[in-house]
């Protein structure tokens, strides 16, 4: 298999998992609530407060805004939050003024490489990846990509004020999708195989958030495909 100079870092890390507790692993990564209790239990508000995180240094995190507000990324030490504006615009702002009703994060000083074949191409593709080559890797782990993606929807929740949520369909009322062609980009993901329901949908072992290297738009990241052979994956 012909491999290009693409590099994925995954941090050596794992997490422990309670509730609303935050439980600390082998390292300091943490996840704090769960998706579940949200999409079926309607617990919105939230259950971290960003600006109450002490340590900065080298932080890497994300999830959503409390009562489904918006969304997070924290990238090497600096939180950002989307909302949306209109059906076609958002706003993208600097700050930890942000509460969220679940939330994974973690200082991550050091990262392992892992090589990325050029044949992976998806997110689809890059899940199977991970879990076929990161069996020795303690799980779950965040990991970044910087490069080009050819294209790439991403979305930004915005539940309307004072909504009732009993299902997923409830939560992502109102929610906004984007679409990105060509795009210079930073993304933090969140991997694992056993945490579906907690940190990852059904139907997926990745929850990962996109923003671009202009800062103009963050968001979930539902679909992408990378340029062949132009992604740089690694440490900020």
């Amino acid at each position: 298999m012909k491999i290009c100079s693409v590099f994925l870092w995954v941090s050596i890390s794992i997490f422990a998992c309670s509730k609303a507790t935050a439980q600390e692993g082998l390292s300091n990564v943490k996840i704090v609530g769960a998706m579940r209790d949200v999409m079926w239990k309607g617990k919105l508000s939230g259950n971290i407060d960003l600006d109450t995180l002490s340590n900065k240094l080298h932080l890497f995190g994300l999830g959503p805004i409390e009562y489904l507000a918006g969304e997070i990324l924290i990238v090497d030490g600096k939180a950002y939050r989307s909302t949306v504006l209109t059906d076609s615009t958002m706003k993208v702002e600097e700050t930890y003024a942000i509460s969220a009703p679940f939330f994974a994060y973690a200082n991550i000083p050091n990262w392992a490489e892992v090589i990325l074949p050029d044949t992976i191409q998806s997110a689809q593709q890059l899940e199977q990846f991970l879990e076929h080559t990161t069996k020795k890797v303690n799980r779950p782990f965040l990991f970044q990509f910087t490069g080009e993606i050819e294209h790439g929807t991403i979305h930004v929740v915005d539940l309307p004020k004072g909504t009732t949520v009993n299902s997923p369909a409830d939560a992502h009322q109102g929610q906004k999708s984007f679409v990105l062609t060509d795009t210079q980009v930073d993304v933090i993901g969140f991997f694992s195989t056993a945490h579906k329901g907690i940190f990852t949908h059904h139907d997926t072992y990745l929850h990962m958030h996109l923003i671009t290297s202009d800062k103009q738009m963050m968001g979930h990241l539902d679909k992408v495909q990378f340029k062949k052979g132009r992604i740089r994956i690694g440490h900020p």
